[in-house]
């Protein structure tokens, strides 16, 4: 058979089918490699999924630091602390971590709440008194074989009474292995609101300072446009219980998460005390403070 441009149609089926297969197997191996790479990506980052990026910058933290890790048993959730002691009798400064990775978008909730950057326990890294420790959220760092933690308390529930609770039977823990006497509290951001909740329960807080502090949770998320926390305690209805408590508030001129009103709000109900507050320039809600943290840290309180 010949075909209209007076070749042989049988040799021309044969290049188009020879093409056809070398086009095949070209796409064969692109597909095959594809796999390969994205099959890669599912493997790193599940490995990454369960040594946690968050956990492994806390821990590099932690043991630069000299702390300890360990896992605190409390009734409703096993907590994560990092923690050192070298005198007994004296106070115990305990940072309380922040939020951490909660939300992946402004609708979109996280399983695994660990912070890729764990300032508190930064900061608390950079603290010079003999008894220091940082205790992580509920579901944060979580302990080998522990029962998942609901992501209703990393989410709308992350300042219930629960966990109020299950942060002081950690901190009773804490106090216990330091041989510690007294606490000074730190909060950072979501972890200020739980500091301060703490407070207003507790007869043994010495002082409270915050740290781009999230104390009015109501007025930062009609900020952000985001609907109002169900089942949480709100700080701003304990301010008038810690009123006469030494305390002190960072805040951000950067800091476009938890912008400085939420702590104006909070001593605004207070009273009003304007040397409670101090607005640092240049810090972002996570940047800014490691730097000066030694410095603030030695800042009086009021």
């Amino acid at each position: 058979m010949v075909s209209e441009f007076g070749r042989p149609m049988g040799g021309r089926i044969r290049e188009v089918m020879q093409g056809s297969q070398v086009s095949n197997n070209y796409w064969r191996g692109i597909s095959a490699a594809l796999t390969g790479f994205i099959m890669m990506l599912i493997f790193v980052w599940c490995c990454s999924g369960c040594a946690g990026p968050g956990g492994t910058a806390a821990d590099r933290i932690g043991s630069r630091a000299g702390f300890e890790k360990t896992f605190l048993r409390t009734r409703e959730f096993t907590l994560t602390a990092f923690w050192r002691s070298s005198q007994s009798g004296v106070p115990l400064n305990l940072y309380i971590e922040g939020d951490g990775a909660a939300w992946i978008s402004r609708s979109w909730r996280s399983d695994d709440p660990t912070p890729r950057d764990p300032v508190a326990l930064a900061l608390a890294a950079l603290d010079p008194g003999p008894n220091v420790a940082c205790l992580a959220r509920p579901g944060q760092y979580a302990a080998p074989g522990s029962p998942r933690v609901d992501p209703a308390f990393w989410s709308d529930r992350r300042f219930s009474p629960a966990v109020v609770a299950a942060l002081g039977e950690a901190a009773d823990l804490l106090l216990a292995k330091t041989r510690a006497k007294g606490v000074n509290l730190i909060g950072y951001s979501g972890g200020a609101a739980l500091a301060v909740l703490l407070a207003a329960q507790r007869d043994d807080v010495l002082s409270l300072r915050t740290v781009a502090g999230n104390m009015d949770p109501e007025a930062v998320n009609r900020h952000h446009r985001v609907s109002p926390l169900a089942g949480s305690l709100d700080p701003m209805d304990a301010a008038m219980q810690i009123r006469d408590l030494p305390q002190l508030h960072f805040a951000g001129t950067e800091d476009a998460v938890v912008t400085p009103f939420a702590a104006g709000n909070f001593i605004r109900r207070q009273g009003g005390d304007e040397q409670r507050i101090v607005i640092v320039p240049g810090a972002g809600h996570g940047d800014g403070w490691r730097e000066r943290w030694r410095e603030l840290l030695g800042r009086p309180l009021f």
